[in-house]
């Protein structure tokens, strides 16, 4: 230790009288620059995924065939184009849920015939890059829920939460996608962002399947929402604000023309917490 010592004293006594001690100081800052930028970068494992997920008590509420256990709702606000006459566009294809507009500005709502209170939903999606969507937990037919987003465009996010037709002027988020899906921006909020914007082309896999999962319970609730098994967000409201119990939703939104574009949705699987 002591002959390295020396030998790395002797080449920065060397460095300084070459390039001054000024010289030397940046030469020095920018090393340290390289070490602490090689101290974050990816290892090649990605984000830390969360331990305490398991699979165990989950039970399909989708059986890659048919929308049996479901309906579409034209009783919200996005369905104004149809004059609620119709929830947007709903099939299955490839065994994946595949919603769009059924006209231009009209979407709308699927959602589970079966009523939940404390739940964990889970779901792999592969949405087009433009149409807003979202998680809908614990939802009426009127879409008033708590929405974990899925506003997959600019300005969007994934995850955050959101008051759908609910009071206090919930929106939380830790990140919003820019111009293309593999930009995004980190966003204040108490729940730090988990995967830094620098690599969060390696973690999210446009055009793939990637999985989703939020977890509602209590009310007031708490909502927790994960992407691909690592923990976005954690949030809780303070008041009672919505029912203990409703459906799990999956949206279109209205407005622009969406008719071309679509959201696709499988593997959908809820756990009871009750």
């Amino acid at each position: 230790m002591a002959r390295r010592t020396a030998i790395c004293n002797s080449i920065q006594r060397r460095a300084v009288r070459r390039v001054g001690t000024a010289g030397f100081l940046v030469l020095l800052a920018a090393a340290l620059a390289v070490v602490v930028g090689l101290s974050r970068a990816d290892d090649g494992k990605g984000p830390a995924k969360d331990d305490t997920l398991s699979e165990k008590g989950f039970a399909s509420i989708f059986d890659g065939k048919t929308l049996k256990g479901w309906h579409a709702s034209a009783e919200t606000g996005h369905s104004a184009a149809s004059k609620h006459k119709s929830g947007g566009k709903w099939v299955v294809e490839d065994g994946a849920i595949v919603g769009s507009q059924d006209i231009p500005g009209n979407g709308g709502l699927l959602i589970s015939d079966a009523q939940y209170g404390n739940f964990e939903v889970a779901l792999e999606m592969k949405n087009d890059f433009g149409p807003d969507s979202g998680l809908f937990l614990r939802s009426n037919d009127k879409g008033q829920a708590y929405q974990a987003m899925i506003d997959y465009h600019k300005d969007g996010n994934l995850m955050g939460v959101y008051g759908e037709g609910l009071s206090g002027g919930i929106s939380v988020r830790n990140f919003t996608f820019l111009d293309k899906v593999t930009d995004i921006k980190e966003d204040k909020c108490p729940f730090p962002l988990p995967v830094s914007p620098e690599k969060w082309p390696a973690f999210w896999k446009h055009g793939e399947w990637n999985e989703l999962r939020a977890r509602i319970e209590g009310n007031p609730p708490k909502v927790t929402t994960w992407i691909k098994g690592v923990k976005f967000l954690e949030w809780s409201d303070k008041e009672k604000r919505h029912a203990d119990k409703g459906g799990i939703g999956l949206q279109v939104h209205g407005g622009g023309d969406y008719t071309k574009q679509f959201v696709r949705y499988r593997n959908l699987r809820v756990k009871v917490l009750d």
